[in-house]
């Protein structure tokens, strides 16, 4: 009885870790739903974004770290959040004009989500628990904070708030060193 109750613990276990970042869909910027599975094979840099923020320059950043490796099978998606001291009050559609205009945005926006608290999101659950990644508790401190997703799905790594999009930790995993 023992060995049949640790088999199933183990299965029940190995299933939780099973989970990767394709298997969600969430919707875009413009209401598109959108099929995490659509990026198999990519490597995915996922940050919570918002438009009156000190550290909202960094939209600049990661415009420019897409530009330079959009065409070797990497993707940015943004998921702008008010989560953190109303700094991103505006609807998808301003959010949207915000970006595009001040910043030139190109890489892929989602719809305003929550990524902390009781209706986060299960994307943001994934991300930031452990038990649901199988990798590392991450709960988001701020905006701006950054998971690498590889190209299987699974969470590599996240960087803090500050820690600049362009930085060595991205680049050197970007280029497989």
């Amino acid at each position: 009885m023992r060995y049949i109750i640790t088999l199933i613990l183990i299965g029940m276990t190995s299933s939780l870790f099973s989970q990767n970042f394709h298997q969600f869909k969430a919707e875009n910027i413009d209401g598109k739903l959108i099929d995490m599975a659509s990026f198999k094979g990519k490597k995915l840099m996922i940050v919570n974004v918002a438009s009156k923020c000190g550290l909202t320059p960094q939209y600049a950043d990661l415009q420019k770290l897409y530009e330079q490796y959009k065409d070797k099978n990497f993707e940015i998606i943004a998921f702008p959040a008010n989560n953190f001291l109303s700094q991103e009050p505006g609807s998808n559609a301003e959010i949207k004009q915000f970006c595009t205009g001040e910043f030139n945005v190109s890489f892929t926006m989602m719809s305003k989500i929550s990524v902390k608290g009781d209706d986060i999101h299960p994307i943001y659950q994934w991300l930031t628990e452990k038990e649901k990644n199988g990798k590392l508790d991450a709960p988001i401190k701020w905006n701006f904070q950054k998971f690498l997703i590889d190209e299987n799905g699974n969470l590599y790594d996240f960087l803090s708030p500050r820690e600049k999009p362009m930085s060595e930790k991205v680049t050197k995993w970007l280029n497989g060193d």
